[in-house]
Formats: structure tokens, C-alpha cells, sequence
């Protein structure tokens, strides 16, 4: 009997210790900064510099539509509880505005990507919070920059990680760099730099390598292109011997179908980054949408 009551014992006391190094563990855990992010580019971008130090909350739901989001409740209260909040800005999330205050969080460390970008302007929009394309996290050198301000604000945050964070932040940003010196060679020897697009999603994908776009859908991929839109599209793919539409997961196929029927061409999808895609990281998905236009465009 004294045998057995010291086995139970001895059971017990391995069940508790099991216990406590889980809850140890999940108090570590749970001692992470949480980081609540926008959308998949801002994910990425935010992992690659936080990695297993922070605790990583995705606002925007997978196959939404990041530019008429509106957060819930449910998601609020995420961000209530978060210390650190990742944006991309330029019109790209509007209900940030007043976030922090919304959210009952006034020492969350709002981080707005593309602050300080050479920002594209558009024309036709007419409407100040839409004043700018907000695409520039699909440019490599945006992307740097991006990292960046994500970096210094996770710093902020968490400072006992900080090295690790900027040493991170350091790797991340020269793998971008070494993509796009890679592409930037290979590009510059093509004898055609037009394409388009299923919608203005890659100007400052252009401007980086000096490649010129039209699209069927505008920026904020909004609504049917005109008649008169279309028919100056198709006299444009018919002066610049385009071959190939380029079309993203977002933005319906129907348009770009018909025109690539139209002028004998092929479409081809490429990657927007505003949602996961194929369980692809940012650099694979860039490394594919790069190549992708260099082989069309030969």
C-alpha cells in the first residue's frame, strides 16, 4: 500500500510539473508583442523582421478586399490588445484614421509602411484619400523602405529584441536588393518594356525597372471599363504587339479574356501580394511576377 501511495505521488508530481512548463510556456508566448497587420504584404514584411518574437494578427480576411475593408468588432478587439499596428497607407486601409483612439488603445505604435515613399500621384481620382496609387509595396525598392519603418517600430516596441529585429530587418532588405539588381540586368536587354495588366496595379513595379503599363481596370480596380476605354486599349495592344495579359486573382478575368480573344494574345496570372497565394512567400511571388513579364516581353 505504501508502495502504491508513493507511485501515485510520484505520478502526480510529473503530471504538475507537465502542467507548469505548459503554462510556463504559454506565458511565454503570450509574451510576445502582439502585431496586428493589414494585409499579406504587410504580414510578410512583418514576419521577415519580427519572426518568432512577435505574435503576428491578420486584420484583413484572406480573399477580401483590402481598400473597402471595414474592421468588426471581433477585429477591433484584436487591436485593442495589440501594441504594435502595421498599415500600409496611401489610401490602401481608410478606417485607420483614428484606429488607436477607436480601438481604446492610445499606446499602440501605429506604423504606416509607404510613409516618406516618392509616392505616384493620380489624376483621376478626385478624391484626397485616393490623392496617391497605393501599390507601392509590389516595387522592391518600396519594399526596403517598407521593412524599414516596420523594423524601427518593432524596436520601439520591443526593445529587448532589437538587435534581432534590425539584424533581421538588414538580411531581408538585401535579399530584396539582390532580387531586384538580379532583374534589373535581365530587363534592361529586353527590346519591348509595354504590357498590361488586368488592372493599375504595377507602376511602381515599372518605375523601378523601367517598364511602361496600361491596364484594362483602374488602380482601385473599380467598375467596367467604357467602350471608348477598351477600344483605345485595344488600338494600344495592337501598336505595341502585345501578346500577353497579365491578370491577378482579384480583379474579374472576364475583360481581359475577351481582349486577349480579340488581339490573338494569352493571359497569364501574376501576384498582387494583397492576400496569400499558393503558400508562396513575397520574394517568390515577386521572383514570379518578374520573370513572368521578362519571359512575355522577350
Amino acid at each position: 500500500m505504501k508502495k502504491l501511495l508513493t507511485l501515485v505521488a510520484f505520478i502526480l508530481l510529473l503530471a504538475g510539473t507537465g502542467c507548469s512548463a505548459r503554462t510556463d510556456r504559454a506565458e511565454k508566448k503570450d509574451s510576445r508583442p502582439v502585431v496586428a497587420v493589414s494585409f499579406n504584404a504587410m504580414k510578410e514584411f512583418t514576419a521577415a523582421v519580427g519572426g518568432e518574437y512577435i505574435n503576428i494578427v491578420s486584420l484583413v480576411p484572406e480573399g477580401a478586399e483590402p481598400h473597402g475593408f471595414q474592421p468588426t468588432p471581433e477585429q477591433m478587439k484584436k487591436i485593442h490588445h495589440a501594441r504594435v499596428l502595421v498599415v500600409h497607407g496611401l489610401g490602401m486601409e481608410p478606417w485607420t484614421g483614428n484606429v488607436a483612439q477607436a480601438a481604446d488603445n492610445p499606446d499602440l505604435i501605429v506604423v504606416e509602411a509607404s510613409r516618406g515613399i516618392d509616392a505616384i500621384p493620380l489624376e483621376e481620382e478626385g478624391n484626397e484619400q485616393r490623392a496617391y496609387d497605393p501599390h507601392a509595396w509590389l516595387s522592391l525598392k518600396c519594399a526596403r523602405q517598407e521593412v524599414e519603418h516596420i523594423a524601427s517600430a518593432l524596436e520601439q516596441a520591443d526593445p529587448a529584441h532589437k538587435e534581432i529585429y534590425r539584424r533581421n530587418a538588414e538580411a531581408y532588405k538585401g535579399e530584396l536588393e539582390k532580387l531586384r539588381q538580379e532583374y534589373e540586368e535581365k530587363i534592361s536587354r529586353l527590346p519591348h518594356k509595354e504590357f498590361v495588366a488586368g488592372h493599375a496595379a504595377f507602376a511602381y513595379l515599372c518605375r523601378d525597372f523601367g517598364l511602361h503599363m496600361n491596364s484594362i481596370e483602374s488602380v482601385f480596380a473599380e467598375g467596367e471599363p467604357s467602350a471608348r476605354q477598351l477600344t483605345r486599349l485595344l488600338d494600344y495592344c495592337k501598336a505595341h504587339h502585345i501578346r500577353t495579359i497579365f491578370t491577378e486573382s482579384g480583379v474579374s478575368p472576364k475583360t481581359s479574356l475577351t481582349l486577349a480573344r480579340e488581339i490573338g494574345a494569352q493571359t497569364v496570372p501574376v501576384y498582387t501580394m494583397e492576400t496569400s497565394e499558393n503558400g508562396k512567400s513575397y520574394l517568390e511571388r515577386m521572383r514570379s511576377n518578374l520573370e513572368k513579364i521578362y519571359q512575355h516581353l522577350q
